[in-house]
């Protein structure tokens, strides 16, 4: 399937268009709200409360015999939510730090919903087929109602970043100097915390319990390699997330036998590699191509300085010498030498060559020493 075709079915295939429209509006609201848990340095929050959910699912389950989506959702909140409150909990009543309770209060909660979905499988008059794709997640189950109330979300959340803007961006940055303000800092952690756990509630139907870490804090990684700024990084991590459910549902469509939502974690993951490798900033290869300058320009401010050390020694700084003397550094090239007279540092002419008074007053500001003696 190339990429006319696909377009062209989107507009005509009801449930590719469903799910499109459902994986692009659940990325670009991971994005943003993954923004708030990597500058809150809780990367492992998304991966708790994803896991805290299955226990809510399944006694959900237990409770009312139907697998209806909406139920189980609601009783993943409610286990969300508990969990995120029992991390609070444990960070700020013990000497535990988050990151203890954050594992902690994962493998406690997944081990109590494999136990529960265990219990499940083996009751005589219980039929447990569709809960298990909220382990690894089922894109294609998604309904017309379900990207309704995605949307929904989606708005609601959007409205309470705006709303919050300031609030948020100074407890996430300075935390102490919000309560100096009077903002209650733990009423605004509640909300941001609320909002991200419900974020991941709702994409576990899509993404499932196992990989939604991923899509909460793979756009929020890529986003943060570009820019330093708040608005431009929640910006940028809802485009990647949008993208990133856009692009693949896209490939998971082309291919027969292709979960949706392992390959829409994939794509993500692409554009955090490409993030890392290529943001101007903090790229490792403009990092490398910035240091391989740096190197070049120290070895050439180092051969100039061995220069001015020979300059220095004569009224005249115009003086010439031969190109012979540089061989005594073992950092002077022909390269280096060439680089210097466009600098116009340095002028030579055959096999000699003498300082300019702009070289030498850049060399000598180098080391900040007095150049009046020579200024004639």
């Amino acid at each position: 399937m190339n990429i006319s075709e696909y377009i062209q079915l989107l507009f005509t295939d009801y449930t590719l268009r469903t799910i499109t429209i459902g994986t692009a509006i659940l990325g670009a609201v991971c994005g943003m709200l993954g923004s708030f848990a990597v500058l809150r340095k809780q990367s492992l929050l998304g991966d708790a409360i994803s896991h805290a959910a299955l226990p809510g699912i399944a006694i959900a389950f237990l409770i009312t015999g139907t697998k209806d989506t909406n139920i189980l959702l609601i009783g993943a909140l409610i286990s969300g939510l508990l969990g995120a409150f029992w991390i609070r909990q444990i960070t700020s009543k013990t000497h535990l730090k988050s990151d203890t309770a954050l594992g902690l209060i994962l493998s406690i909660f997944f081990g109590v919903g494999m136990m529960l979905l265990t219990f499940i499988q083996k009751m005589p008059n219980a039929n447990q087929a569709g809960l298990d794709k909220f382990l690894f997640g089922q894109a294609a189950t998604l309904l017309a109602k379900d990207v309704w109330t995605l949307g929904i979300v989606s708005s609601i959340c959007l409205v309470i970043v705006f709303t919050f803007w300031k609030e948020f961006k100074i407890l996430l940055f300075d935390e102490a100097y919000a309560k100096t303000l009077g903002f209650n800092t733990q009423r605004i952690d509640a909300i941001i915390t609320s909002f991200i756990v419900l974020a991941i509630i709702l994409g576990l139907q899509t993404v499932g319990v196992v990989l939604m870490s991923a899509m909460l804090l793979a756009p929020a990684a890529a986003a943060r390699q570009w820019t330093n700024k708040l608005s431009v990084m929640v910006f940028l991590a809802a485009i990647f997330g949008m993208f990133s459910g856009i692009f693949g549902t896209a490939i998971s469509a082309s291919q027969s036998n292709l979960s949706t939502g392992p390959v829409i974690v994939l794509v993500a993951s692409v554009f955090v590699v490409f993030s890392f490798i290529f943001s101007p900033n903090r790229g490792i290869l403009f990092k490398q191509i910035r240091l391989s300058q740096n190197r070049k320009d120290l070895q050439l401010n180092k051969t100039l300085q061995f220069m001015f050390e020979i300059v220095k020694t004569h009224k005249n700084i115009s003086h010439p010498h031969t190109i012979k003397i540089l061989n005594n550094f073992q950092g002077y090239t022909k390269r280096t030498l060439k680089k210097l007279e466009d600098k116009k540092y340095i002028e030579v002419n055959g096999q000699m060559w003498s300082m300019t008074k702009e070289g030498y007053h850049f060399s000598a500001n180098l080391y900040n020493q007095d150049t009046s003696q020579n200024n004639d």
